[in-house]
């Protein structure tokens, strides 16, 4: 496991890495004070990190020597020695990545740890200390993941399900007569055309799913009231439940800066 450094007043880079987007946040002190977003591209080069990135810490007036601690959660494993060769050279630290090993303060009550992606486990600790436990998080993102924390504060598992995009996807690639949509609320139910249609289908077809999901894990878990959203399609899913109330599109940056701090060496 890399050691981090410890941070006074300077900058936490924190990297939050899906199949999809890489998300760096900037925190000074307790203020996440900017969020960059990039695609994901499993062959970009540390130095073309670097060219993305500078021109954005440049206009944001942030000084990249001045980060004192960088974190990252990856579900992309190619990328790993990448991001860390960027903390490296762009940041001048050495990376704390989120790994088996890592402290988290959450027990996870799941039969093979390792299995659980980082990003989860992330969310769930972010969750925890916002809203207490039990709690259920939804992340929207390229798949759509249920993920479980018990009244104890322990990870006790999750559900797994397609992203509502690849969906989407599925349905344009293999219907002939079909074509692709903007993945969206439709005006009304009943679609009148073949785009609302589809844009029915997928909308309310996934807010079934969802919704579904989570009647059967408030009959489940006990005790459970809070339900978190987050990831890109959040807000959209979460305008049509009937279960979620909460969306917190920053929560993996959080659980990040609060792991971080829990693997701190102590002065």
């Amino acid at each position: 496991m890399s050691a981090p450094v410890s941070t006074t007043d300077g900058l936490l880079i924190v990297v939050d890495v899906g199949n999809t987007n890489t998300v760096f946040g900037v925190y000074r002190g307790e203020e996440l004070i900017e969020v960059f977003r990039l695609s994901t591209e499993r062959q970009r080069t540390a130095d073309e990190y670097s060219a993305l990135l500078l021109p954005l810490f440049d206009q944001a007036g942030l000084e990249p020597s001045q980060a004192q601690g960088v974190v990252i959660s990856s579900v992309v494993p190619p990328l790993h020695p990448t991001l860390e060769q960027l903390a490296r050279r762009m940041f001048g630290q050495e990376p704390l990545l989120i790994e088996p090993g890592v402290k988290t303060g959450m027990p996870i009550r799941y039969d093979n740890p390792t299995e659980v992606g980082a990003d989860r486990i992330v969310n769930s600790v972010a969750a925890i200390e916002r809203y207490g436990a039990p709690v259920v998080v939804v992340d929207f993102g390229t798949a759509t993941t249920f993920d479980i924390v018990n009244r104890a504060g322990e990870y006790v598992g999750g559900i797994i399900a397609p992203g509502i995009g690849i969906s989407a996807e599925a349905l344009f690639a293999q219907a002939s007569r079909l074509y692709r949509v903007d993945v969206r609320k439709p005006p009304e139910l009943i679609g009148r055309n073949t785009a609302g249609a589809m844009q029915a289908g997928i909308y309310y077809g996934y807010i079934g799913l969802v919704d579904g999901i989570l009647e059967r894990l408030l009959g489940e878990v006990t005790g459970l009231e809070q339900i978190v959203a987050t990831g890109g399609q959040a807000q959209l899913i979460a305008s049509g439940s009937r279960f979620i109330r909460t969306v917190d599109p920053q929560l993996t940056l959080i659980g990040l800066k609060k792991i971080y701090e829990r693997n701190r060496p102590r002065p």
